[in-house]
C-alpha cells in the first residue's frame, strides 16, 4: 500500500494528504492532453490506463513519492512502454518527476526518476517482472512487483513463457494488470489475433484471476486487494476504453498515436472538464 509518508502535490510541495485516485487520474489526464498538443504521443494507450496507475500509486503499491529510490518500495514495470507519457504524468503529479515531460523519451527509461525498468519492446515486461519478483524473494525482501501490460502485446509468446515461469515458481509477490482496451495498432484485438477466453488462459497457466472495470477506481482497488492474499501469481484483467476521457479518441485506433491541433486540444480539455463535474 501507499506509504504513510507525505504525498507531494502537483506543485511538488509535500503534504500529509494522500491524493484520491480519481483526483490524481483527472490531473494526469489533463497533463497527457496538454502534452499531446505539443508533440505526437501514444494518446490512446496513455489515457486507457490512467485510472489503473492512479490506484496503484495511491492504494496498490508500497511507495514513497518523496523517496522514489526507497529500498522497501514495491516495484512497477510498465510493459506497454508506448504508454510512457501516462506513467510520466502520474509521477509528475506526485512530484517524482520535475522535468518537462515533453523532453522525456517516448518509452520508459530507467534514467527517469521513478521508472524501474526501460521497456518498449512489447512482450518483455512480464519476464522482467518475474526476475524482479524472484530476486526479491531470494533476497528475503518483502517486496511486491506489479507489471502493467497491454492486451495487444499478449500476442507475444514471451508473455506466456513468463506466465508459466511465474506459476512454476509460485511467485505470490507478482501481479500482472492487463489494460484490456481491446485495441492494438492494427485494430480490434479479437480481429487481429483473438485473445478470448483470456481469463481462462491465465487460469490454465496457474494464475489467480480477477476482473474489473478499469475506470472504476473502487472496483480496481478491491480487485487488487483480492490478489494480495493467496499462493502464486495473480492477474487483474482491467476492462478499459482506449483514449478514455476524450470522446473523439475513445475506441478509435487512429488515436493509437497522434498530435492534437488547437481545436482538438480545446475540445479534449472541455470534455475532461465536463467529466470532472459532480
Amino acid at each position: 500500500m501507499y506509504a504513510p509518508s507525505s504525498a507531494p502535490s502537483s506543485a511538488g510541495t509535500h503534504t500529509d494528504v494522500v491524493p484520491h485516485p480519481d483526483d490524481l487520474a483527472r490531473r494526469a489526464r489533463r497533463r497527457v492532453v496538454e502534452l499531446a498538443a505539443r508533440k505526437a504521443i501514444h494518446l490512446g494507450a496513455a489515457l486507457s490506463m490512467t485510472d489503473l496507475l492512479a490506484v496503484l500509486y495511491t492504494r496498490g503499491l508500497r511507495y514513497r513519492p518523496d523517496r522514489p529510490d526507497w529500498p522497501d518500495r514495491d516495484l512497477l514495470v510498465l510493459s506497454k512502454g508506448h504508454g510512457a507519457y501516462g506513467l510520466y504524468a502520474i509521477l509528475a503529479e506526485l512530484g517524482v518527476i520535475e522535468a518537462d515531460l515533453a523532453s522525456l523519451p517516448g518509452h520508459p527509461s530507467d534514467a527517469v526518476p521513478g521508472i524501474e525498468a526501460a521497456t518498449g519492446a512489447l512482450g518483455h515486461g512480464l519476464s522482467l517482472a518475474c526476475g524482479m519478483a524472484l530476486g526479491a524473494r531470494l533476497a528475503g525482501r518483502d517486496q511486491r512487483v506489479v507489471v502493467v501490460t497491454g492486451d495487444g502485446e499478449l500476442d507475444e509468446g514471451s508473455n506466456w513463457e513468463a506466465a508459466q515461469f511465474a506459476a512454476h515458481h509460485r511467485l505470490g509477490n507478482l501481479v500482472a494488470v492487463v489494460d484490456r482496451n481491446r485495441l492494438q495498432q492494427e485494430g480490434d484485438t479479437e480481429t487481429v489475433n483473438a485473445l478470448e477466453p483470456l481469463a481462462d488462459k491465465w487460469r490454465a497457466f496457474g494464475w489467480r484471476v480477477t476482473e474489473a472495470d478499469g475506470h472504476d477506481t473502487g472496483a480496481v482497488t478491491e480487485a487488487l486487494a483480492a490478489l494480495r492474499a493467496g499462493d502464486g501469481p495473480g492477474v487483474l484483467i482491467a476492462h478499459t476504453v482506449k483514449g478514455k476521457g476524450v470522446p473523439f479518441a475513445e475506441g478509435d485506433p487512429a488515436w493509437h498515436m497522434g498530435e492534437l491541433d488547437a481545436v482538438q486540444r480545446a475540445t479534449a480539455l472541455a470534455a475532461l472538464a465536463r467529466g470532472e463535474r459532480p
